[in-house]
This record gives structure tokens, C-alpha cells and sequence, in this order.
């Protein structure tokens, strides 16, 4: 599992498709939103939040096509369902991987664009804790959904339809934890509350998601 998460990780560095794409869609959102809003910097300080989870949220959509793609198209996927390591473990891999490559850079860029709203650092903060507790649910999410259009010919628009739901969750939660701490609210109820939707979808996700590997495979 390990040597599969570095070559993926490996893969996703050199073919571009990881943390420098996602990084530039992510500061494409940041710097279009106050063109269309305007420059009111109290505006843009109350969207800020959702606007950055947003954006995090949309750029961990592009690389999603790629987690289980390439390699069923190069046969590689059928070798890894043949070996000792079960789906369940290369779907964890897999996750790992996207979300080192995907979602930890967004984590860590959220706040330095959050500069650009003028939000206060301690928003930054917790808009960085919100990230880091709640992308592991964006990319699990994603990679399950991965699988299920797994074969399917232009399968990137029905991913996207397919897991773009099941994102809610931990976009309200994620982006209400800066929220409340810019209005001065309690913002331990939506963080703990985005740290278990990460939490149940590493318990349910990695069986589901090998159902469906095994399926598509067949």
C-alpha cells in the first residue's frame, strides 16, 4: 500500500494534474469573486468562508477522473485486484495520495488567499482547521464516486454530478466554522460535526467503493 500511495503520489506530481492545477483553479475563484461582488472589504470578509470552501471544493473535482482512470485504462487496476493488497486498501492508497497531493496544498493555501478578503487571522486559522478536518471527505468522497463511472465514456460530468451532492455536508459545516468565528459564534458544534462526516466516510467508503471495483471489473 505504501509503494502504491508514492507512485501515485509520483504520478500526480509529474503529470501536472495535482497540486499546481487545483492550486491555480483554487486562485482563479479567490480573484474573479471580487470582480463580481464588488470591493466592499466587509462584503467580502462575510463571504470569505464559503467562498474559499467553494473554491477548495471545485478545484478537488479536477483531478478526481484520474484516481482509479489511468490505471483501468492501462490495465494496471486489474493487476492490483489480482494482488495480495485488498480494494479496499488500494481505494485508501489512492485517497491518501489525492489528498496529499490535492488537498493539503489547498489546506495550506486557504490561508494566504484568505488575505485577499481581509480576514483576520484567527479566521484564517479555523478556516485552516476547517480544511484540514474536512478535505479528507472531499477526497474520499471523491474517490468512491472515482469509481462507481469507472469505464464510463466521458465520466468526468457524471462524477461530478454524482459527488457534487454528497459534498454539502461538509461544505455548510466546513465553511460555518470561519463563519462562526468571524461573528464571534460557537464554532466547535461544525467542527466536530465536519470531523465525523470525515470520520464515517472512512469507515463506510473503502468497502463501498471496492463493491464497486469488483463490479466494474467483472
Amino acid at each position: 500500500m505504501i509503494k502504491l500511495f508514492w507512485r501515485d503520489v509520483t504520478l500526480a506530481v509529474r503529470s501536472g494534474g495535482g497540486f499546481g492545477l487545483a492550486l491555480i483553479f483554487f486562485l482563479i475563484v479567490v480573484v474573479l469573486v471580487p470582480f463580481a461582488i464588488g470591493s466592499d472589504q466587509i462584503m467580502l470578509s462575510k463571504v470569505a468562508p464559503g467562498v474559499l470552501w467553494l473554491g477548495a471544493l471545485l478545484a478537488c473535482l479536477l483531478s478526481l477522473d484520474r484516481v482509479f482512470g489511468l490505471d483501468f485504462e492501462d490495465g494496471t487496476l486489474d493487476l492490483l485486484a489480482t494482488s495480495p493488497i485488498p480494494l479496499e486498501g488500494v481505494y485508501l492508497a489512492k485517497v491518501a495520495a489525492h489528498w496529499l497531493t490535492t488537498g493539503l496544498p489547498l489546506t495550506l493555501a486557504a490561508p494566504i488567499y484568505g488575505l485577499l478578503f481581509n480576514l483576520d487571522f484567527e479566521v484564517r486559522q479555523l478556516l485552516f482547521l476547517s480544511l484540514l478536518f474536512g478535505t479528507p471527505a472531499l477526497s474520499l468522497i471523491g474517490s468512491f464516486g472515482s469509481s462507481l463511472v469507472l469505464g464510463v465514456k466521458r465520466g468526468g460530468l457524471l462524477l461530478s454530478l454524482l459527488v457534487l451532492p454528497l459534498y454539502i455536508p461538509t461544505l455548510i459545516f466546513g465553511a460555518q466554522v470561519a463563519r462562526s468565528a468571524a461573528i464571534g459564534q460557537n464554532f466547535e458544534v461544525p467542527l466536530v460535526l465536519i470531523s465525523i462526516v470525515s470520520l464515517i466516510t472512512l469507515a463506510i467508503l473503502p468497502f463501498a467503493a471496492a463493491a464497486a471495483l469488483r463490479i466494474n471489473l467483472r
